[in-house]
């Protein structure tokens, strides 16, 4: 029988010859894939992508505050995000970002400083377009805005009591969201008398947000001021709730916020024909939205902050705080 050991001593070097090539081939593939190259899809290039921190299943990114709510929606603090890969992907989407905010009466006094402090703070890098609600267009300063920011100035009725000006911008909100603001990806909606004080970016982004109000952050919940009315459309059960939220700040995809002011709105007029007010007016509904529609994501106290409670040891920023005023000179004029 011929024997096939010449065959075999012939086939192993050319075996081996291949095999060697391949796992050259491959090791200067991940070389070039490692230290070259550059999706074209992406706004960043790979080399940038590794000097970001890695992720850790391990460490806590913050052990002295809640980071994570009991459905799973990330509270957002100073170190819990990656902001450079954040802005990356928001850029890759090319964004579109909306900011209301309601100047009725004495109120304009507050929208130059408000804008000024967006400029600095707010979405930089992005498309903002602001959207000052005003039944004072005139008072309205004329202001350059940085690159890819406009300002757009909303004609809006205005009301005797501040309480109806308050309750009503969820009306306003609402059907300016379905016909002027809807090309927006984003809306973002805060009370005109605040500042920016430190960067407000892409992290507060998502679906639905709220901000949890600094007056009842660490309070028993059993202390949070929700409208404990029956027969009103906001009532909350005293065993019922999760986080209080505060009425200056909150937003979502246009779609969301379409929906919730809507409701707010509805229920306001429901209580308002029956003679009915909650303690704390569209902030009361907007709990009692949040309730039951939870947020995608929840803002700390960093995102709305009064100077009047100190700086505690857990607040590393303060990102958007309340400007002093006179509360009676302003609201009765």
């Amino acid at each position: 029988m011929q024997s096939l050991k010449p065959e075999r001593a012939l086939w192993r070097p050319w075996w081996l010859m291949k095999y060697f090539v391949i796992v050259l081939l491959l090791s200067l593939w991940w070389y070039t894939l490692k230290y070259n190259c550059r999706y074209p899809e992406e706004t960043f290039t790979c080399k940038t992508q590794l000097k970001n921190e890695q992720p850790n299943t391990v460490r806590m990114q913050r052990t002295d505050v809640l980071i994570l709510s009991p459905w799973l929606a990330p509270i957002i603090w100073n170190g819990t995000y990656n902001l450079a890969i954040l802005n990356a992907q928001f850029h890759h989407r090319d964004v579109r970002v909306g900011i209301t905010v309601f100047a009725i009466k004495k109120y304009t006094v507050f929208v130059q400083n408000f804008i000024e402090s967006a400029e600095k703070f707010f979405m930089i890098g992005h498309k903002v377009n602001y959207y000052v609600f005003t039944d004072r267009v005139s008072d309205i300063p004329n202001m350059t805005l940085n690159k890819d920011r406009n300002l757009t100035i909303l004609k809006v009725p205005s009301y005797p009591r501040w309480q109806d000006v308050s309750m009503r911008r969820m009306e306003m909100i609402r059907d300016f969201a379905r016909e002027k603001i809807a090309s927006e990806d984003f809306l973002v909606c805060v009370d005109v008398d605040m500042k920016f004080n430190d960067e407000v970016g892409v992290e507060i982004l998502s679906d639905l947000f709220g901000t949890l109000n600094p007056w009842m952050f660490g309070l028993p919940h059993e202390q949070y001021t929700y409208e404990r009315n029956p027969q009103s459309e906001a009532y909350i059960p005293t065993d019922e709730g999760d986080f209080y939220y505060a009425g200056t700040f909150f937003g979502g995809s246009v779609e969301k916020v379409y929906k919730l002011t809507n409701f707010c709105h509805n229920a306001m007029m429901t209580d308002k024909a029956k003679n009915l007010e909650p303690v704390w007016h569209d902030e009361s509904y907007l709990n009692k939205y949040l309730l039951y529609h939870k947020p995608t994501k929840i803002l700390s106290p960093e995102y709305l902050w009064y100077d009047d409670l100190g700086i505690p040891a857990f607040l590393k920023r303060r990102r958007f705080l309340a400007v002093r005023k006179n509360y009676n000179e302003i609201r009765n004029r």
